[in-house]
């Protein structure tokens, strides 16, 4: 089971990145490794189960194309430019010619054959793994340093694990491990090779965290199930763990396959491979693609006639005799200016932002804000606070789109605090593992949000105001996304509410 796990893991892997279309001579290299290594474990495996010599010739002639395309692997790994040069790799094809044609020799049945063709692979591989070790070395500190980094950490540490398997020879009996954590080195270093944008170890540890949990889960299940149902002796725990783990892992490339086969015969079975627990989420996003389409139509068809009302009002408006009158068109005036007003929301909500990023002291632009709302007398009798921390990191943002959000929650609180209160604009530094970040709060000592309302509070169109199209924080989180950021918000009814921002700080 053990050589199977691995075998298996690297034809998935193999198939996977064959199957999402990367082309790239790195990514077609790494394939040409895991079929490599796939040959070697499947002729292994079916040469215990069936004892015939061809299958012994696929384990070596899979053992033997190991060293050359682990050579070459590693070449595009480092961009040509570490010590595995085009010769070394000419070298390789030759000497494992050499040896697949020896196959078909006597030279085959000496008894030192196999002891010599894996002392090769393995210099071969030592070969490539001090390489890559001098490579990185030289890189200056960056992103892909990193990176590599944690594969050269992860070789040797899978190397030591698997080697425990030999305390088998030694009397000890222990299930067999090797297989499946070079499984999980595969892997690992398939993300490394496909994904360059995960580029944070607690990326990748929350990554193998999922596949764990779900491995041991699956294996749990199995287990409940097969324990009710099944009367003879149940497998072995770690043969259950490596079925799972496979599953696992297999259920992207699966579902890839079965989707292209799917959309050829079923073109219109477009939503069959959406999971039910996605549908909330897609259905939100084919409205925000929706309202895309529809604002600049609807904008046009409702600001015009708007237009004409308006016009027509303050023309009679000056006609006008009597104070009544006045006063009746002063309504309709007012409406049409807030109904223009709710249509620009709608469109500014709707329409892709083009954002104009500049580093920006956001300490400057929370006092701007502040001023704007003291001068514009809008704060009433409530007390504005700023608890700005100094030497605070620059954030590369949109001046006016992040003013608009601060100024937004920041009206909103006050309209939440009619009888005074204390509204308090917070900024302070956050350090984390991947970068500084920049942390805004805006707190009131309002009404609060009910618990009901609170997780809607972002949804477009909800709103617990009388008058309002709501969408005023929809807008705010769209802005906060489209500059990466995140926006949260608490509140404790009759106790006030708490938005925190947080943005990357500039690098």
């Amino acid at each position: 089971m053990d050589t199977f796990t691995l075998a298996a893991t690297s034809f998935i892997i193999a198939v996977s990145l064959l199957m999402t279309g990367r082309k790239e001579k790195l990514h077609l290299s790494f394939v040409g490794l895991c079929l490599a290594v796939f040959a070697s474990q499947a002729g292994a495996f079916f040469r215990d189960i069936f004892m015939f010599t061809f299958w012994k010739n696929i384990e070596y002639l899979g053992v033997l194309a190991i060293a050359p395309c682990a050579l070459f692997f590693f070449r595009r790994l480092t961009y040509n430019k570490s010590i595995l040069t085009g010769g070394f790799i000419v070298f390789s094809v030759l000497l494992s010619s050499l040896g697949v044609i020896s196959l078909f020799t006597p030279l085959a049945r000496w008894p030192r054959f196999n002891p010599v063709m894996l002392s090769y692979v393995f210099a071969t591989l030592g070969l490539c793994y001090t390489a890559l070790a001098l490579y990185v070395n030289k890189l200056p500190p960056s992103v892909e340093k990193k990176r590599l980094g944690y594969l050269l950490f992860a070789c040797p540490t899978a190397l030591f694990i698997s080697s425990l398997d030999l305390l088998r020879y030694f009397g000890f009996s222990l299930p067999p491990i090797a297989g499946i954590i070079l499984s999980a080195l595969l892997y690992f270093t398939l993300l490394i090779v496909a994904y360059p944008q995960i580029n944070e170890l607690h990326d990748f540890f929350a990554r193998a965290l999922v596949i764990l949990v779900s491995t041991v889960c699956g294996t749990i299940i199995f287990y409940f199930v097969a324990g009710f149902f099944m009367q003879s002796p149940l497998p072995s725990f770690t043969s259950i763990l490596m079925a799972a783990f496979l599953i696992v892992i297999s259920l992207s490339p699966v579902r890839i396959i079965l989707k292209r086969i799917f959309s050829f015969f079923y073109p219109e079975s477009r939503n069959v491979f959406t999971s039910l627990y996605e549908f909330d989420g897609k259905l939100e996003q084919e409205k925000s693609l929706m309202l895309e389409e529809m604002a600049p139509v609807l904008a046009h068809e409702i600001r015009n006639p708007l237009g004409s009302i308006k016009g027509a009002a303050q023309y009679l408006k000056a006609e006008a005799v009597t104070e009544e009158q006045h006063k009746l068109f002063d309504v309709i005036i007012e409406e049409v200016n807030r109904l223009n007003a709710v249509v620009s929301q709608f469109l500014d909500y709707a329409r892709p932002y083009t954002l104009k990023l500049k580093p920006q002291n956001i300490n400057m632009l929370i006092s701007r804000s502040v001023s704007i709302i003291a001068a514009n007398k809008l704060a009433g009798n409530i007390s504005l606070v700023q608890e700005l921390q100094e030497n605070l990191p620059q954030a590369e943002v949109d001046e006016q789109q992040l003013m608009q959000v601060i100024l937004n929650i920041a009206l909103n609180a006050i309209e939440a605090m009619p009888h005074g209160g204390t509204l308090t604009l917070r900024t302070f530094r956050i350090e984390t593992s991947a970068g500084n970040a920049v942390g805004i709060t805006i707190r009131d000592t309002g009404q609060g949000i009910a618990r009901e309302s609170l997780k809607n509070v972002f949804k477009p169109f909800h709103t617990t105001k009388e008058r309002g199209a709501g969408l005023g924080l929809a807008i705010c989180q769209k802005i906060i996304k489209e500059h990466g950021g995140l926006i949260r918000v608490k509140s404790i009814p009759g106790q006030g509410t708490v938005f925190f921002i947080r943005l990357a700080a500039a690098s």
